[in-house]
């Protein structure tokens, strides 16, 4: 697969280089992440952020690696460390190239003297090791690198009189033991010296602009050493939770070689040759963890600080490891999710690595419904549609009967919900942004569709599916008349009862109707599916994302930036999503009757991350980008169902490489139940 190479252009200032941030993750929630130039403009950034089993959460140990090489009288330093009204060193005027593929490689020139460094995790290790090949052309010269470390939760900061470290140090490395009980070990071929320093006040960037702690110091336990002569120089710094001391080059080699065999297996694996559909492809890994206390497959919904939630999950399933033919996985995290099902209702989130299951979704069950369509259309596993069939059977039971959180279903056979419980969920204090307490439209949306898979997947099981049909057929007739706005020629977004008892139709154009196009099972007429395109079309698409509120709407905002308050104000209220794409360009193709031209305009939609992928977090797609142009990125740097999504639907509607039972017809049906005995 090919990677990503940055040039000194994009490099060569401060203010460039924080733009651009990598990461890797290590399988279990962990992970390493910074900017390119190397400086940490989050608290989230460090070299090594574990998720430790008996510790819920993650947190920072190894912030950073500073390295220094002394000719003379001359020190070159190619760390960069931001302080309040300065940058000291600039590390990154001596960068000349940073390339990605598939890990992390920063190329230095400075004076006779080429570095390269390369960072990589080993796979389900909470290790980062750290590659040096370093050519000196000309005189003897002593390299020196001095570890920064921490030990905290990674959404805070840390200061030098609430922590402590104790080292157990030889050449060869050391043991480092933190005040509030974390243990921890670096590693390497450099000689190991004791010199125990703290780093004051270090400024974080991205956390001052949101409003947030933004200073905090780092400890120094020493540093590591070694003499450069003439030619070239090859050196490790490892950084493990484990016992690494018996750690040498030769075995690091190794780890790297089978770090990069694992990614071309992933590739290989998906059959997938396409170059942009490869770019995405890689960009899913990091997402598949297991959880560190319990061993079981999950997914994060996005990084740095999200932990793994139920909707984006379900969301995210197709992309992440359905077309890379993960279907293994797939297949333990919906029997997981369906393990904790309760009252109709799977997790929204599992807060952080260890917390109990929270349930406040409308959505989640649904979507899992959705899931298990698409793993079953995917892979013809009809043992798992057995295993799984008692959860899809209590999800519809529950809906239409009532459960928690005042879901349930009205006469009309619409579902209604309380308040904060869709996708649109943002919350100040204790002020819901967007309640969307009622009925709202892709709710009932994913209720129809539900209902149509519960029908198709429980005939090939042999139940008696006529109840489903009913509740379908019900859903179906009063879908349209309550929803549909003549004047706005699309659906209303949410209808609800006011404080009176009255009915209230909310006519704000929101990207949530697009589902009921998009969706396996959809109930409207083909030219209001046209016209909910063409409003969408009009309205809400940008190059990067649907936007969540049309601009002509007074509660508008086309920026995501600034504090807290500021932010969450605009996050669906005019914030555009990339994964609201997956579902436009299905809806795109359906409604152009998957012509040659649809497919054309759909292609450049997509490749259009092309760019994007070498801008903020590189190699993968952001959160959300703002409604207004330039279409800014913000959010998380890397975002689970923003990726599926948009591989998803290059894959599917681009490429057209679906599934053999992307659709289960009653003819299909048919053919397939005799030989099943059914």
């Amino acid at each position: 697969m090919s990677g990503i190479r940055l040039g000194v252009d994009r490099l060569s200032t401060y203010e460039e280089g924080i733009k651009r941030e990598w990461i890797i993750g290590n399988g279990l929630g962990g992970y390493a992440s910074s900017t390119v130039i190397g400086v940490s403009t989050r608290t989230y950034h460090g070299l090594l952020v574990t998720s430790p089993e008996n510790s819920p959460g993650r947190f920072v140990l190894l912030s950073s690696l500073d390295e220094e090489i002394s000719v003379n009288e001359e020190i070159y330093k190619l760390a960069t460390h931001k302080y309040p009204d300065t940058i000291s060193p600039t590390g990154f005027n001596y960068l000349s190239e940073y390339i990605q593929n598939p890990f992390p490689l920063w190329v230095y020139q400075l004076g006779d003297f080429t570095v390269k460094k390369k960072v990589f995790m080993v796979h389900n290790s909470n290790m980062t090791c750290v590659l040096y090949d370093i050519e000196s052309r000309k005189e003897e010269a002593l390299l020196k690198i001095f570890p920064l470390i921490n030990s905290r939760d990674f959404h805070y900061t840390a200061r030098s009189g609430y922590l402590s470290f104790s080292q157990k140090a030889d050449s060869a490395g050391v043991e480092l033991e933190s005040s509030n009980g974390f243990t921890f070990s670096l590693s390497s071929n450099l000689e190991y010296h004791s010199d125990p320093k703290w780093y004051y006040n270090l400024e974080y960037d991205a956390e001052k602009q949101r409003g947030l702690n933004s200073q905090e110091d780092n400890f120094n336990p020493g540093y590591f050493e070694s003499k450069l002569k003439p030619g070239t120089s090859r050196f490790f710094i490892a950084a493990s939770t484990d016992d690494i001391s018996s750690l040498n080059l030769r075995k690091v080699d190794e780890l790297y070689k089978r770090g990069v065999n694992r990614q071309n297996l992933l590739a290989l694996n998906s059959r997938l040759t396409d170059p942009f559909a490869l770019k995405l492809l890689r960009a899913t890994d990091n997402f598949i963890v297991k959880n560190p206390s319990s061993g079981e497959n999950t997914v994060i919904a996005g990084y740095h600080w999200y932990s793994d939630w139920g909707r984006d999950t379900m969301i995210s399933m197709t992309g992440l490891f359905l077309i890379p033919y993960r279907h293994e996985e797939a297949r333990s995290v919906l029997m997981n999710f369906a393990r904790y099902c309760r009252k109709g209702l799977i997790p929204n989130t599992f807060p952080a690595f260890g917390g109990e299951p929270v349930y406040n979704t409308v959505d989640a069950s649904l979507w899992f419904i959705h899931a298990v369509s698409r793993y079953f259309a995917y892979t013809s596993n009809f043992l798992f549609l057995a295993d799984i069939w008692d959860t899809v059977e209590n999800i519809i039971d529950n809906y239409r009967k009532g459960t928690d959180f005042g879901i349930g279903m009205d006469p009309d056979h619409l579902i209604r919900q309380g308040p904060q419980l869709t996708w649109m969920d943002a919350k100040i204090g204790e002020w819901a942004v967007t309640p969307r307490a009622g009925k709202a439209c892709e709710i009932n949306a994913l209720w129809y569709n539900a209902l149509k898979i519960a029908s198709s997947l429980g005939t090939l099981l042999g139940k008696d599916v006529s109840s489903y049909e009913m509740l379908a057929d019900g859903v179906a007739s009063n879908f349209e008349n309550i929803f549909w706005n003549p004047e706005t020629n699309c659906l209303f977004d949410l209808v609800y009862q006011d404080e009176t008892g009255n009915e209230v139709k909310d006519p704000a154009i929101r990207p949530n109707q697009i589902l009921a196009v998009a969706l396996p099972n959809t109930m409207l007429p083909p030219d209001k599916e046209k016209a909910i395109v063409d409003r969408v079309e009009k309205d809400l698409l940008t190059p990067f994302g649907l936007r969540t509120l049309s601009t002509d709407h007074p509660l508008y905002k086309g920026q995501y930036h600034g504090d807290a308050f500021t932010r969450d104000t605009a996050y669906h209220n005019g914030t555009a999503w990339p994964w609201l794409l997956g579902a436009y360009v299905r809806a795109y193709r359906k409604v152009h009757n998957y012509s040659e031209k649809s497919l054309e305009d759909m292609r450049a939609l997509l490749e259009d991350f092309n760019t994007h992928l070498e801008t903020a977090g590189l190699g993968t797609i952001s959160e959300v980008f703002d409604g207004d142009y330039p279409h800014s990125p913000g959010g998380c740097i890397a975002q689970a169902w923003s990726v599926a999504e948009i591989l998803r639907a290059y894959v599917e509607d681009v490429l057209e490489i679906r599934p053999l039972l992307s659709t289960i017809s009653p003819a299909l049906l048919s053919a397939i139940s005799p030989e099943l005995g059914m």
